[in-house]
């Protein structure tokens, strides 16, 4: 599985856009693939930066490239 780093350089490399660890999170989410909780994260039901719609199949583009989907 990929780390959070190689995930944001790839998206970074393909599209000259940075995303956030928060973004991969809420993607991961999605495909239930397995996160950690962060120590800072307010509601354990909600996020509070979920992934933009315009970001997301960018991110599960690299996810697919690293065969994590």
């Amino acid at each position: 599985m990929a780390t959070y780093k190689e995930i944001q350089e790839y998206v970074k490399n393909n599209y000259k856009v940075s995303i956030k660890t928060c973004w991969i999170a809420d993607i991961k989410e999605k495909y239930n693939l397995i996160t950690k909780t962060a120590p800072n994260r307010i509601s354990q039901s909600k996020r509070m930066h979920p992934c933009p719609i315009k970001h997301q199949a960018k991110i599960e583009e690299a996810f697919k490239y690293y065969k994590m989907i």
